[in-house]
């Protein structure tokens, strides 16, 4: 990973841990968000970031701004033999769109763990055994954790978060 660009879209409290751990890597960071912070390093439109990264990754919330944000176009305009990384959640990404992407070599590869449909269709492009090699497909387990589900922390667990949120609205 040492001097490749990981290129974060998305720049909340999950792009800043990621960032940091990129960092650690010796990974050049640059990100997009919807304004820039006094961060670090650079604040690229989208298109810039897609253009310079060779490792993409999103953190961003599922919005109408961000539904298929990852389309046909933007697939395309990735750098050549980058890889897409979303966490973020399924809908972000134009599935058709990425298994078009990874079998017509516009990029080298694809990690996901959320989908547009959860879980994933037996009838899913991505399910395509030709895209193995490409493409890597894991459950969102990240929540599973009992720490994440049940701490009373808001900031630990979203159980904690529920009830803050019920304080809040009261």
């Amino acid at each position: 990973l040492q001097g490749l660009t990981r290129g974060l879209v998305g720049m909340g409290r999950v792009g800043e841990a990621v960032a940091k751990r990129a960092l650690a890597f010796g990974m050049r960071v640059v990100y997009h968000a919807r304004t820039a912070k006094p961060l670090p390093y650079p604040f690229l439109s989208l298109e810039e970031l897609l253009k310079e990264a060779d490792v993409v990754s999103l953190h961003t919330p599922l919005t109408p701004e961000t539904h298929r944000l990852l389309n046909r176009e933007r697939l395309f305009a990735m750098k050549r033999g980058a890889i897409l990384i979303n966490t973020a959640r399924g809908p972000v990404v134009d599935e058709p769109a990425l298994a078009r992407a990874l079998r017509e070599g516009w990029i080298a590869g694809a990690a996901l763990d959320v989908f547009e449909r959860e879980p994933l269709p037996d009838d899913s492009p991505l399910r395509d055994e030709g895209l193995l090699p490409k493409l890597r497909l894991f459950p969102h387990a990240a929540s599973a954790a009992r720490a994440t589900r049940l701490s009373a922390d808001p900031d630990v667990g979203m159980a904690g978060r529920c009830v803050q949120g019920a304080i809040d609205v009261l």
